[in-house]
């Protein structure tokens, strides 16, 4: 996130723009079809956190409760976190042995912009799981884990 005006900008800080994020985060998101948080509270460096995202409506996610896992090393927000189902899931974009999100195969990992937050990962791959593509493929039982 840049702020500023009259053509200057400043850079928030990585801490600033995760405590953010924290805050979002644990205020809940609009439907409260995805939300995450801190694996650590203690972790001062803020990289490790779990996302949750709720499946879409008339899909085979329907009704399914994903959890994931998204790790912001040094360099967030200028490159993107790594992504991670915990839940498995049979998705595109997702490695079916390892649970990771491709960035090859999920366009905002690929053109990631610092502007883009954990949040909208999170939104994304719910959105992603309704695509043609992803909607009907049969999918691993219910709460199994990579």
């Amino acid at each position: 996130m840049t702020i500023g005006s009259g053509g200057s900008s400043v850079v928030v800080p990585r801490n600033f723009r995760l405590l953010e994020e924290l805050e979002r985060g644990e205020k809940g998101i609009g439907d409260g079809s995805v939300s995450y948080g801190m694996d650590d509270g203690d972790d001062i460096y803020m990289r490790s956190w779990t996302g949750t995202i709720i499946g879409p409506h008339n899909t085979v996610h329907e009704g399914r409760i994903y959890q994931l896992k998204l790790f912001c090393d040094k360099d967030y927000p200028e490159k993107p976190p790594s992504v991670r189902f915990h839940t498995r899931v049979n998705m595109t974009c997702v490695n079916p042995e390892t649970g990771v999100v491709e960035p090859k195969k999920f366009g905002m990992l690929s053109n990631w912009m610092r502007d883009f937050t954990m949040e909208d990962i999170l939104t994304q791959l719910r959105k992603e799981m309704a695509t043609p593509q992803n909607r009907k493929l049969v999918q691993p039982p219910e709460g199994t884990c990579f």
